[in-house]
């Protein structure tokens, strides 16, 4: 007896979900200052990094290819006009037009502070060292978001600070300075979460002239930083578990 089959192939459309982007773009300005434990972070949530060391390397052309773009801190200033600042600055630009997610950190939220039209200037105080940060009611609704305080101890490392325009959202600020800010999908933070111990020596190894010069010691750097390293850590995980939130709400269903 011949079967006939009751069921009969047909081409279904099923619509296509993309893959969220899996590569995020870094860019160093000096070796020293590198993603530190921000790159543990962003390992550990299935990113692949790419790094650019802007000095000598040029700067993608296109940054709707990252999931998101973190750009790094250095000893140099917006305001000197070097060449490959402004080629960041052009970048951050770009992925603002594209709302690719991005995270300026030290020099890098300078640029993004200068980029957007803010200014960028010499501060009247440099903050070196550890310090207290005051996060404000709109920090806690976006990239603090679930901390537990609202005063977090940090790592300062600069003197350079911004004016930025009206429309961008202030999120956390020190005794003198503007220290988070939001502007559409880019996120400036003055401050640093990402080092550890090895970063802080090398440092003030290659800064020490600086540290003699505003009378700092070594000590001051590392004094009690078992203590304040691991609640530096655990800062460092929030805002970037907030930051990652954005990245994947942009990307998931893009």
């Amino acid at each position: 007896m011949a079967y006939v089959s009751l069921y009969t192939s047909y081409s279904v459309k099923i619509p296509q979900i993309q893959i969220m982007k899996n590569k995020i773009l870094s860019v160093q300005n000096i070796g020293i200052e590198n993603l530190g434990t921000l790159g543990e972070l962003i390992h550990s949530d299935g990113y692949q990094v790419e790094n650019v060391e802007a000095q000598k390397e040029h700067m993608p052309p296109n940054p709707e290819q990252y999931a998101a773009i973190i750009i790094l801190g250095g000893p140099m200033a917006v305001y000197d006009k070097l060449e490959y600042l402004e080629r960041e600055q052009e970048l951050i630009r770009q992925a603002l037009k594209m709302e690719t997610p991005i995270m300026g950190i030290c020099l890098g939220s300078q640029l993004i502070a200068q980029a957007i039209g803010g200014n960028v200037y010499k501060g009247q105080k440099k903050e070196i060292g550890w310090s207290n940060v005051m996060i404000n009611q709109a920090g806690c609704k976006d990239l603090f978001m679930g901390s537990k305080t609202n005063n977090i101890r940090v790592f300062q490392w600069h003197r350079d600070t911004y004016d930025l325009p009206s429309n961008t959202a202030i999120l956390a600020s020190s005794d003198l300075y503007p220290q988070a800010f939001r502007f559409g999908s880019a996120i400036g933070i003055q401050f640093h979460v990402e080092i550890d111990d090895k970063m802080i020596r090398m440092w003030a190894e290659e800064y020490k002239q600086e540290l003699k010069q505003e009378g700092i010691e070594m000590t001051e750097l590392l004094g009690q930083r078992e203590h304040e390293m691991k609640n530096l850590f655990g800062t460092c995980k929030l805002m970037y578990s907030n930051f990652s939130k954005q990245i994947k709400n942009k990307w998931m269903y893009h």
